[in-house]
């Protein structure tokens, strides 16, 4: 599915993006330009990014990469 239709940017392309460390918007909007035209891709964006490192990251550390997510929305 398409998520920035800007940049053209696809929930496959984010995932492959964590998959190969990137792990916060700002490194999303940096390398894929996730949210750098019109912004109505934040909020599917977030959710994609969020999903993905629930998935990756073991139990333990879910709750920290929660709190870290939550630091990353209040900035961006």
């Amino acid at each position: 599915m398409i998520v920035c239709i800007c940049n053209n940017v696809s929930d496959r392309k984010i995932r492959q993006a964590v998959d190969e460390g990137m792990s916060s918007m700002s490194e999303l909007r940096e390398n894929l330009g996730i949210g750098t035209c019109c912004g109505k891709c934040r909020s599917c964006a977030k959710s994609v990014l969020r999903e993905c490192l629930d998935n990756q990251a073991p139990a333990a550390l879910r709750h920290v990469q929660a709190m870290v997510f939550q630091q990353s929305i209040q900035a961006a």
